[in-house]
């Protein structure tokens, strides 16, 4: 039998929306962030030692920092500069072997810890034969 129309009204429902087969996820949050650790529950030994290897890091570095330094500079050298007041340059000096015999090792030890500074083994030599020396004129003294 053939359709009728009725006017404004149909026999038949509005269709229905097709349903959705992947329907959308809702978006997910980020997980939480994990808890800080505190250091309070450290050992009193475990503190201290930590402390210990980073100031050796430190002193390593800046005795590696210097000698680039140096090595780039140059040494460092320090020259030490005696005044004489005029008091003293006025008194007549002495004889210098008879107020210390052993001047010329004294004088050897001096320049040499002059030129090495602060590699003073290379000086050892020097200091021991002042040192003889000193001995020997106190036993003649």
């Amino acid at each position: 039998m053939p359709r009728r129309s009725s006017g404004g009204r149909s026999a038949r429902p509005a269709p229905r929306a097709a349903p959705v087969r992947n329907p959308p996820q809702p978006a997910r949050q980020a997980p939480p962030p994990a808890p800080a650790q505190q250091s309070g529950g450290g050992s009193i030994l475990g503190g201290i030692g930590s402390t210990i290897a980073q100031g050796m890091a430190f002193g390593t570095g800046s005795a590696m920092a210097h000698r680039a330094v140096d090595a780039v500079m140059g040494p460092r050298t320090i020259q030490h500069e005696t005044v004489v007041s005029e008091a003293a340059a006025a008194a007549p000096a002495a004889p210098a072997m008879s107020t210390d015999s052993c001047n010329i090792h004294s004088k050897a030890f001096q320049d040499c810890i002059n030129n090495y500074g602060s590699d003073i083994s290379k000086c050892q030599f020097y200091l021991d034969m002042l040192n003889e020396c000193r001995r020997g004129a106190g036993a003649s003294a």
